[in-house]
């Protein structure tokens, strides 16, 4: 194929004519905003490790959802700290458990945005694992699949009855959407859909995130479960089935690090896929940020874009506020 000869042009309005030649452009519909709720009245604590990232109560949380909703952004993933932990995470399931509650009191206040639970054990167990620990004679221990899906369809079931409108579960035991869809089928709850962690890999970049959810484990690490990263094929396999199993978005997590994947999912399957744009992700380019080492907004805009340019359709990021704020303000 033969191209003309380039010829240097002036533009006299140079980003009036890249905007209307963009392949890839950021929407505030794109953002799903992480919240995480805890016990209490009157708590916003601030993360540490997540700089303009709160740990909140019922009360503080409704409000900041109200004005997640007010700035265009439809949808949050709620994460619960418990007050007690246990061995059998029963706070993940219980009636009043924390997420029930901020469930019950975000729809109070803000009734056109979309509320999506984490359905994971990891923050409700007092070990920080994902599942039901269990012991072999020689006392090593493991995560037990399948006692561990029992617990994860009561807390998908009870994040639904509570009025969520989309249940995420997270914790990459096998068969999980297919318990969690038959269940909620069979008690007429069939119009709540599920995003499925899909291809949720055993990242490093979950660090700051863990001290935000206190989930932290134990002992061990979670790669028995979650998938190794130098792998993609089977990111690919465990996406088809999760779409077998019932999944109506799949998620690959962590986001950058796996835009590869992002592409791969994409190109593969005709379906929505969600990326998560996680914790360690976004307190690098924080902690950078305040150093002077980066701008912030220049490399936040830049992230995000790339993400939706590999071919996520929904993107959750701690991120999702400021640049809905910026979409507003006209700074994208």
């Amino acid at each position: 194929m033969e191209f003309p000869i380039y010829r240097p042009r002036r533009l006299r309005k140079p980003e009036k004519l890249r905007s209307l030649v963009r392949e890839t452009s950021l929407e505030v519909n794109d953002f799903i905003m992480p919240l995480f709720v805890r016990p209490g009245k009157g708590i916003k604590k601030e993360i540490v490790s997540m700089k303009g990232n709160y740990q909140m109560s019922v009360d503080v949380l409704a409000e900041e959802v109200k004005e997640l909703e007010g700035l265009g952004i439809p949808g949050v993933m709620l994460f619960g700290i418990p007050e007690e932990k246990d061995p059998k995470a029963s706070g993940a399931y219980a009636e009043d458990g924390i997420v029930q509650q901020g469930i019950r009191a975000i729809k109070e206040v803000a009734k056109d945005i979309l509320v999506i639970t984490d359905v994971c054990l990891c923050e409700y167990t007092d070990h920080g694992h994902c599942g039901h620990i269990k012991h072999d004679r020689k006392g090593q221990w493991d995560v037990d699949n399948d006692s561990t899906l029992e617990l994860l369809v009561k807390t998908a079931l009870s994040h639904a009855r509570a009025g969520a409108d989309i249940v995420a579960p997270s914790d990459m035991m096998d068969g999980r959407v297919g318990a969690i869809r038959k269940a909620l089928d069979e008690v007429d709850l069939q119009d709540v859909p599920i995003i499925s962690y899909a291809a949720k890999y055993a990242s490093a970049f979950y660090g700051p995130f863990r001290e935000a959810a206190e989930s932290p484990p134990k002992f061990g690490d979670r790669r028995t479960y979650q998938m190794d990263p130098p792998n993609a094929r089977e990111a690919l396999r465990e996406v088809a089935l999760d779409i077998q199993e019932g999944a109506d978005i799949v998620m690959v997590k962590p986001a950058l690090p796996y835009l590869d994947i992002i592409k791969m999912v994409k190109d593969a399957f005709d379906y929505p896929v969600a990326a998560y744009n996680v914790s360690g992700e976004y307190s690098m380019v924080k902690a950078a940020a305040e150093l002077g080492w980066l701008d912030e907004k220049k490399i936040a805009i830049e992230v995000l874009t790339s993400i939706k340019r590999a071919g996520a359709d929904i993107i959750l990021t701690y991120w999702a506020k400021q640049a809905a704020r910026w979409l507003k303000e006209g700074l994208i």
